[in-house]
């Protein structure tokens, strides 16, 4: 069984020969490569490179284009900073859209002309015709929570939830248009898979979030099914209070952060929803051992059922012991016995 064969049947409910390992890498790839992380952000020829190299080191199923949150809103216009070895990051003290009416001005940006989002779509042909076909290639990006942020300005955003209501909603049909073409343009280059990033979601509330952000995300999610991809939804931080919405947009997978746990969501969200996580990537897989990074996947995947996908709550930190990712995989490759609960 290929590793791309192995997590789309696990996606679809079918047999597996053992549990897909999916945990997200960025700085620690590019780590192992031996390049500056400003490199492999800005340059898809270097991210190939670093995602094959933790694929073949650690036996990963498969290659992702995520590097940081900056790609759209750079070819939009936004105000970037750029660095040596750390994720470019985007400037909220000149917000995009510091002005709500610069809104109307705007417009979506055509991902295959040069640019940052490009250069992501770049990526994904390269995987394609290095590893097309054998490990599932996942684009990315960006959740519509996560874009207003971006656009706006975290604590600004927050505020217009309250203040301008409409406003916010225009502002969301727009990111999901965004995402929608961006992902387009990846899944014809070759991604057999979406990763959707919302991180800003987990910081409105149950309320807020089921009256202005799971609408949109649920567009964007039926989106992506329409134009024949997978989704992986990707939500970093507590979500304790909106797994029930999480659960009801009809991800293909989701990833569950170490604040959330996985019985919770499993309770939640049912049966046959496919969780990945959520061991906390610094106390337990950077700080810990071999043994002690084991011993938490294994509670995991007893938490989680069958339908699961091992891997960190969140990006696996750049230092994280070569050893304590290892334990990830021996997981994996040891026999698959749990085959109860849920």
């Amino acid at each position: 069984m290929t590793s791309r064969a192995r997590v789309l049947a696990m996606l679809d409910g079918q047999g597996v020969d053992r549990l897909p390992l999916m945990p997200i890498t960025m700085m620690f790839a590019a780590d192992r490569l031996g390049v500056p992380y400003g490199r492999y952000a800005r340059d898809f020829r270097l991210l190939v490179a670093a995602q094959l190299r933790v694929a073949e080191e650690f036996g990963f199923d498969y290659v992702s284009g995520i590097s940081d949150p900056a790609r759209e809103a750079a070819d939009l216009g936004a105000t970037v900073a750029y660095f040596d070895n750390q994720p470019p990051a985007i400037d909220e003290t000149h917000a995009l859209l510091e002005d709500p009416m610069a809104l109307a001005r705007l417009r979506i940006p055509d991902p295959c002309r040069p640019g940052r989002m490009y250069d992501r779509v770049q990526a994904m042909e390269l995987f394609r015709q290095r590893v097309g076909g054998q490990l599932l290639i996942e684009g990315w990006v960006e959740g519509p929570c996560a874009y207003a942020a971006d656009f706006r300005g975290i604590n600004t955003i927050m505020l217009d939830f309250y203040d301008d209501p409409a406003f916010v909603r225009d502002l969301m049909s727009f990111n999901v248009a965004l995402a929608l073409r961006f992902a387009r343009a990846q899944v014809e280059a070759g991604a057999d898979l979406i990763g959707v990033g919302d991180a800003a979601a987990s910081l409105v509330g149950a309320e807020i979030y089921e009256q202005f952000v799971w609408p949109y995300e649920k567009q964007l999610v039926d989106g992506l099914h329409a134009m024949g991809t997978r989704v992986r939804l990707h939500i970093c931080g507590n979500t304790r209070t909106i797994l029930g919405g999480m659960g009801r947009l009809g991800c293909d997978m989701v990833d569950l952060d170490s604040l959330s746990p996985l019985d919770d969501a499993r309770a939640q969200m049912g049966p046959r929803q496919v969780l990945l996580g959520n061991i906390n990537p610094v106390a337990v897989l950077r700080n810990g051992t071999p043994e002690t990074v084991r011993a938490a996947i294994a509670q995991c995947h007893q938490q989680a059922g069958a339908r699961y996908i091992v891997g960190a709550g969140c990006e696996i930190p750049r230092d994280t012991p070569v050893e304590n990712v290892r334990a990830l995989r021996e997981y994996c490759g040891s026999p698959i016995q749990y085959g109860g609960g849920h």
